[in-house]
C-alpha cells in the first residue's frame, strides 16, 4: 500500500469543511479558521514588542543548514540568493536564516557557514536591501542568528563521513550509528573551551548589527544532548543543574560581553525514542513504517519524555529549564521537537521520507497537532515568554488559516516557516497583502530538500523552485534517488 493510500494528501481536501472532517476522524484537535484572511484583519499581521524591540508581524523564518557555503564556512551567491529570500518573504522575525556553528569541528557539513564576522555582516545587508525593495523599511524586522555545535551529528570534512562529538554514551544512538563501546567523549575542557567560541561568536554577531542570538539547543544536536545527559558524570551531566550548566554559562559569558544583545533558545520541547524503517514493511528500495529501535525501560536517555515509556511527553523538565532560561534573562524561546537523524516524523511531518528516513508512521497531521499543542501547553504556563512555533508547512493550503487562530486565541506568537520558504519564500507577504495562497507553489513535503544534503549536495526546492530544477544537483538527485 502507498503512502498515498494511507493517508490522504492535504491537497486533497478542496475545502477547509473538508480538511476539518479528516481531522476530526483522526482525532485531532487543530481549529482553522474559514478564510484567509489579509492585514490589517489578520492576527498574522499584528506586531510584536520584543524587549524594547517591534517586530512588524508574527511570521518568522527558521533557521536551515544549506550546505552551500564555502569549504572555509563563508557565504556563497546559492548563500545569499536564500537570504534575499528570506528578506523578501514579507516575515518580520529572522530566526537565524542559517545554523552558524562556532567551531569549524562543530559542522554538521564540510559547507556549513561559519560565525565568522564578515560573512555575518554580509548575509545581513543582502536580506536587509531585498527586504527594503520588496517590502519597505526594515526598521520593523527583528532578525538573529543561530550559534551551534553539531556534536554527535558533527560531518566537518568532505569525504570522511561523520565525525560525532558526543557527551555521553546512548545505548540505542549509538548502536544506531554506528559508535563502539571505546567511543571518546567529550571532556570537560573542551566542553569549557567551546563555551568560549560561543561567547566569542555571539559578539561578533552584535557587532555585525545582529538584534539576538540563538544557543542551539534542538534536533539532537550539542545543546540538546546536554539536556539528556543524566549519565554523564561531572559538572555538565546528572542533575538538570549541571545538564544546564552548558548554556548558563553561554548566557552570563554574553551579559557580561554584550549585555545589549537579546538572547533567545531553540528548543526541542520533547524528543522520543529513535525510529527505524520497519524491516518486515521494507521491500527493496521502498521504505516500511517508522518503528521505535529496540531501547531499555527505564529509558534514561530522553528529554521531555517519560522515563517508563518514552513514546509518551513528559513536559515537566522541559518546563523547568524554560523557567531556568527566564531567570537568566532569556524569554525568547523557538520551539520545535525530535530530531531529523533519528526521529523526523515526529520533528519534520511529511508525506514523503527522505532517502534515510522511513514511511511516516502516522497521518503527518497529527505530528502537526502534536508539536502546535504542545506550543500552546507551553505558552499557557509562560504567557510572558515570546514564543515562536514549528511545523506548519505540512498544513500546506491551510497553514494560514490554522496559524490565524493560534495567534489569535495566544497559543503562539509567531508562526515559524522553515521548508515553505524554500519553494515559497514570499507567501508572508502574499497572505498578508492578498489572503490567499498560491497552490502551485506550496511546499508538498517531498523531502527532497533533505534528501540532497544527505546525498552530499545542496539543500533547495528542487521540485518546485525553477532555480534549483535547472541546476546540475536536480539530475544528480533523481539518478542518486532512483540508484541509477
Amino acid at each position: 500500500m502507498s503512502e498515498q493510500a494511507r493517508f490522504p494528501r492535504v491537497s486533497s481536501f478542496k475545502e477547509v469543511a473538508y480538511f476539518r472532517r479528516h481531522l476530526a476522524g483522526l482525532g485531532v484537535e487543530m481549529p482553522c479558521d474559514d478564510e484567509v484572511l489579509a492585514a490589517p484583519a489578520s492576527p498574522l499581521s499584528w506586531p510584536l514588542e520584543v524587549e524594547g524591540h517591534t517586530v512588524g508581524n508574527r511570521f518568522a523564518i527558521h533557521p536551515m543548514e544549506g550546505w552551500d557555503g564555502t569549504e572555509v564556512g563563508e557565504p556563497t551567491e546559492l548563500t545569499c540568493r536564500r537570504w534575499r529570500n528570506f528578506g523578501r518573504s514579507g516575515a518580520k522575525l529572522i530566526w537565524g536564516g542559517e545554523a552558524f556553528a562556532v567551531c569549524p569541528e562543530g559542522r554538521a557539513n564540510p559547507n556549513q557557514l561559519l560565525a565568522k564576522p564578515a560573512g555575518m555582516a554580509e548575509l545581513r545587508q543582502v536580506l536587509l536591501d531585498a527586504h527594503r525593495a520588496e517590502c519597505g523599511d526594515p526598521a520593523d524586522l527583528f532578525l538573529g542568528i543561530q550559534l551551534t555545535h553539531s556534536g554527535r551529528f558533527c560531518r566537518p570534512t568532505r569525504g570522511k563521513g561523520m565525525a560525532p562529538a558526543i557527551l555521553y554514551r546512548h545505548p540505542v544512538l549509538d548502536r544506531k550509528f554506528g559508535l563502539g563501546p571505546d567511543y571518546p567523549v567529550l571532556t570537560d575542557g573542551y566542553i569549557e573551551e567551546l563555551i568560549g567560541h560561543y561567547i566569542e561568536a555571539a559578539c561578533a554577531a552584535a557587532d555585525a548589527g545582529y538584534h539576538f542570538v540563538d544557543l542551539k539547543h534542538c534536533h539532537g544536536y550539542l545543546g540538546h544532548e546536554f539536556l539528556s545527559a543524566r549519565t554523564r558524570p561531572g559538572p555538565f551531566g546528572g542533575p538538570l543543574e549541571n545538564r544546564t550548566r552548558f548554556c548558563r554559562l553561554i548566557a552570563e559569558g554574553i551579559r557580561q560581553r554584550r549585555p545589549g544583545l537579546v538572547l533567545g533558545v531553540r528548543l526541542s520541547a520533547f524528543d522520543l525514542v529513535p525510529f527505524c524503517p520497519d524491516p518486515e514493511q521494507t521491500e527493496g528500495k521502498r521504505l516500511g513504517p517508522g518503528i521505535p529501535e529496540a531501547h531499555p525501560v527505564p529509558y534514561e536517555w530522553g528529554f521531555g519524555v517519560q522515563v517508563d515509556d518514552p513514546l509518551q511527553l513528559d513536559l515537566e523538565e522541559t518546563c523547568q529549564f524554560i523557567e531556568l532560561l527566564g531567570q537568566w534573562g532569556i524569554k525568547l524561546l523557538n520551539l520545535s521537537c525530535g530530531s531529523p537523524y533519528y526521529n523526523p516524523h515526529i520533528q519534520r511531518p511529511a508525506l514523503f521520507p527522505p532517502s534515510d528516513g522511513y514511511q511516516p508512521p502516522e497521518d503527518p497531521l497529527v505530528g502537526v497537532a502534536r508539536q502546535l499543542n504542545t506550543v500552546a501547553a507551553i505558552k499557557a504556563r509562560f504567557p510572558d515568554r515570546l514564543v515562536v512555533g514549528t511545523g506548519y508547512t505540512y498544513l500546506q493550503e491551510y497553514l494560514p488559516q490554522v496559524g490565524q487562530h493560534y495567534v489569535r486565541e495566544g497559543k503562539v506568537d509567531s508562526v515559524g516557516l522553515g521548508r515553505m520558504v524554500l519553494s515559497y519564500p514570499d507567501l508572508p507577504a502574499q497572505v498578508l497583502r492578498e489572503g490567499r495562497v498560491d497552490r502551485r507553489r506550496i511546499c508538498r513535503t517531498f523531502s527532497d530538500c533533505t534528501t540532497a544534503p544527505r546525498k552530499g549536495l545542496v539543500s533547495g526546492c528542487f521540485p518546485l523552485d525553477p532555480f534549483y530544477k535547472e541546476r546540475p544537483e536536480a539530475e544528480q538527485l533523481k539518478k542518486l534517488k532512483t540508484g541509477a
